[in-house]
């Protein structure tokens, strides 16, 4: 193993004598510089440098050049550097400071405070970097486990909305699609409509939430989940009662009442059927009132449906689905979900092949 190295920078040579004679070459290797430049090519070459004892006045490049170039390179944080100095006390070691140098010794200095202070700051760096490996080690643990988790809860989700697809008798894609519409929608949100503060972890907790819009479906009869035809209005009050069953089995499938994820399944769940004019269900919310993941998730859910096949109706083209969007022959929805639904267009008609009939309509 390759020893710890001390780097000495001083155009005097009897002030780098001194110096390489305080550490014990069994502990450290010593390298020398006689100037800036010098020792900025020991940086540049060495792997192994634990402390640089730096003085400032020196020809060909100061020390504060040094100082410069380990400050735009990040090595300030990583290497500790003791200025050196026969300056009296002022401006230089104000400067020296706000470099972010770990010590100022001035000339003339007695060696053993000298070796003393220079031991104690490299404990302290490799301490703090022994920290920082251990951190980043339990950071990537974590994580590792959350992706885990992650994974886990995914294969549940989507073997649970294939349950409810195949009772529904739709396609087998409509929630993988919901997901990928969802997705793009959120990208031209986040981008256009930054005052929803979305992060990445929130757009992608919402798109895997919209997979469970449908879930309450599992609680309605076949008689009206499969109906061929158009459902009476008892039937369709029935059929809207799948937000709310959906929220009871949600609210007893996930315990966690703080999580975020848990929220968006229960918001989307509940309200992804709500219009902007109060004209939507369960709850008639109107505005910004109805939650954003919902918003995204509405529109998603009526284009999709709009060009795939049903037991009651055939499938639209994406452009005959898209108009009768954005001209409100499904309901209000918000302006900036329309304008977010406007951008995506193109990104849509691409990801979102058209099913063919898989029903004999006669």
């Amino acid at each position: 193993m390759n020893k710890q190295q001390i780097l000495i920078v001083d155009d005097e040579e009897i002030n780098r004598l001194i110096l390489d004679g305080m550490f014990d070459e069994d502990e450290y290797a010593k390298i020398e510089a006689a100037n800036g430049q010098e020792a900025i090519d020991h940086i540049q070459n060495s792997q192994n440098i634990v402390l640089i004892l730096l003085d400032i006045i020196m020809p060909v490049l100061d020390g504060f050049k040094v100082l410069e170039y380990m400050q735009e390179h990040a090595l300030i944080d990583k290497i500790p550097v003791i200025l050196i100095t026969s300056e009296t006390i002022g401006d230089s070691e104000d400067k020296a400071y706000s470099y972010g140098v770990a010590d100022v010794i001035h000339k003339p200095f007695y060696p053993n405070i000298v070796k003393k202070r220079c031991k104690n700051i490299i404990g302290l760096y490799q301490n703090k970097h022994n920290m920082e490996v251990r951190l980043k080690e339990q950071e990537e643990a974590i994580l590792a486990h959350q992706k885990e988790i992650n994974d886990n809860n995914e294969f549940m989700i989507d073997a649970l909305s294939s349950v409810i697809e195949s009772r529904n008798a739709e396609t087998g894609d409509h929630t993988k699609r919901i997901k990928s519409i969802t997705r793009i929608m959120l990208k031209y949100l986040k981008k256009h409509f930054p005052r929803y503060g979305l992060t990445d972890m929130q757009m992608d907790m919402i798109a895997r939430a919209s997979v469970l819009h449908d879930i309450g479906k599992i609680g309605i009869s076949d008689a009206i989940l499969l109906k061929p035809g158009r459902l009476t209005d008892e039937e369709f009050e029935i059929m809207k009662k799948h937000t709310t069953i959906g929220c009871d089995i949600l609210q007893k499938f996930y315990r966690n009442q703080a999580s975020e994820f848990d929220r968006y399944c229960y918001e989307i769940c509940r309200h992804h059927h709500e219009r902007w004019d109060g004209g939507g269900y369960p709850d008639h919310l109107a505005g910004d009132d109805i939650p954003i993941s919902a918003q995204i998730v509405a529109v998603a859910d009526v284009y999709d449906a709009l060009i795939s096949p049903r037991v009651y109706k055939n499938s639209y083209t994406k452009e005959v689905a898209y108009d009768m969007i954005m001209n409100g022959k499904c309901g209000r929805f918000p302006p900036e979900i329309l304008e977010c639904f406007q951008y995506a267009k193109d990104e849509l008609f691409s990801v979102t092949v058209e099913v063919n009939d898989m029903f004999n309509f006669s």
